[in-house]
């Protein structure tokens, strides 16, 4: 048995949990989430506490026991919540916009790149230079940052690039103009 999946997860009040054929729907104030649930695998809700058990004893179920645990984790957390995440853009003359429901980025090509807001999420720009990624689905918005950060890596020489917050970019050093060869 996995030890995260022995753990119960916590149900704060207006969150309602419901398990059935295979299905998980988790409900609260900021929308409504659910995932297929695959194995013998079973979600039983008790009061303010959800347990996830496994009903039998295959490698796959013990192996996807920890996994349904944190999705239910997940879930409970971004129904209350939401997920956050924030990019920083680094570069001469890079910008960041939004218009309507499109990022617009200029990020030195020669010619914008813009997202479309995907289903559940919405886009932010605080500043020229920041973007914010905010949703439900913890994996919906970890993959559209991604998928933004993608557009421009940063780079180890000069920093450029779009960033998540907070992350440490290791800086190589450029060239040395010191001795020339004899």
């Amino acid at each position: 048995m996995s030890r995260i999946g022995k753990l119960p997860v916590s149900i704060p009040a207006g969150v309602s949990v419901t398990f059935e054929d295979g299905l998980l729907t988790v409900k609260g104030s900021k929308g409504t989430l659910t995932q297929k649930v695959t194995g013998e695998i079973d979600i039983k809700v008790e009061g303010a506490e959800a347990h996830v058990v496994t009903t039998g004893n295959a490698d796959d179920t013990n192996a996807k026991h920890g996994l349904y645990r944190a999705l239910l984790h997940d879930m409970v957390v971004g129904v209350t919540e939401g997920y956050t995440i924030t990019l920083n853009v680094n570069g001469v003359g890079w910008k960041v916009a939004k218009n309507g429901n499109k990022l617009v980025l200029n990020v030195g090509f020669s010619h914008p790149v813009e997202f479309v807001e995907p289903a559940g999420i919405t886009f932010a720009c605080p500043s020229d230079k920041e973007i914010t990624v905010s949703g439900i689905d913890k994996t919906v918005v970890g993959q559209t940052a991604a998928n933004i950060r993608k557009v421009r890596i940063p780079e180890p020489y000069h920093g450029y690039g779009i960033a998540y917050k907070g992350e440490v970019i290791e800086r190589k050093e450029g060239k040395t103009g010191g001795k020339g060869k004899k």
